[in-house]
């Protein structure tokens, strides 16, 4: 059950109207890394966790991550305010108008001409908020780290916003949302901590003969080491030398029952290549014959 309280958490004052600043706002309201994204993402987890504790903390953040999406939308909407009255009432020449609201160079005629100057559910590029951010898996010590990494990405967010704009008003209250992102990174890494163990994610361990074997893609001569990638911990295998790691052919094979055995033979008998023909194509054809015959001869002074 909710309420909801008249006063925003923090008092948003804005000091000018910036329909541009109110649209790379909107990244914040509607984006991928946005309070909604956010409020959803911890609600659900917390109606399917089982831990008392657990669905306490990710009620109450998901609650106050709907007071931040007050908070941005408000800035937003406070930013927009005075073209979205210029907008209503037609007071300036139309071309004025136009002008007034593109001057930034960014999208915010989207804000301005189809939302009226409030707070849609779109990201700063006008993509509409989806589902798809939510990203919950229902494991808790998988959703933990999830979490923190999110709150991590929306602080970086905060910050490039902070760095956007001269207003102070708005930099108070974006650092405000920001430094909450610190806070709901801690409780959730101290809820981590406090499932015993909690790594690796899930429940079944893995397969000692591969968890603290390092393979390295790469070319080896040059490489930097760290101990990501090398150190007593570790057994680097250089991939390219390596055999299948199993000990087996390094192949894939399957059992067919009889009726399947014969249909597959027939298909592969019908579908196989003939490795000796040589067909003229249709883009062989497009490309003229003197064009084939220049391209001839590229391949005979190639091949000597």
């Amino acid at each position: 059950m909710f309420s909801h309280n008249k006063h925003l958490q923090y008092t948003v004052r804005v000091s000018e109207t910036n329909p541009g600043l109110a649209n790379l706002m909107l990244e914040q309201f509607g984006g991928a890394q946005g309070e909604l994204a956010a409020a959803c993402r911890y609600f659900t987890q917390a109606i399917g966790e089982d831990d008392s504790g657990r669905k306490d903390m990710l009620f109450d953040i998901a609650t106050e991550e709907l007071s931040h999406l007050e908070i941005i939308g408000t800035i937003v909407g406070m930013l927009n305010k005075g073209a979205k009255g210029r907008l209503a009432e037609g007071v300036e020449e139309e071309g004025e108008i136009y002008r007034s609201i593109t001057a930034a160079g960014n999208d915010s005629h989207i804000t301005q001409v189809l939302y009226g100057g409030g707070p849609p559910l779109v990201n700063s590029a006008g993509v509409p908020w989806t589902a798809a951010y939510i990203d919950t898996i229902g494991e808790p010590t998988a959703d933990l780290r999830s979490n923190i990494a999110a709150e991590a990405r929306a602080k970086i967010v905060y910050e490039r916003l902070i760095n956007l704009t001269d207003d102070p008003g708005v930099k108070e209250a974006l650092g405000f949302l920001m430094t909450r992102e610190i806070a709901h990174q801690k409780s959730f890494e101290k809820a981590l901590y406090a499932i015993e163990p909690n790594f690796p994610p899930g429940k079944l361990p893995g397969d000692p003969r591969f968890t603290s074997v390092y393979f390295k893609m790469s070319d080896p001569d040059g490489s930097p080491q760290g101990p990501w990638n090398g150190g007593e911990r570790w057994n680097v295998v250089q991939a390219k030398d390596a055999a299948a790691v199993d000990g087996g052919e390094g192949t894939a094979s399957v059992l067919l029952g009889p009726d399947e055995e014969a249909v597959v033979a027939t298909m592969s008998a019908r579908t196989k290549s003939n490795p000796t023909i040589d067909p003229l194509t249709g883009a062989e054809l497009g490309m003229g014959e003197q064009a084939l015959a220049e391209e001839d001869m590229e391949r005979e002074q190639l091949a000597k």
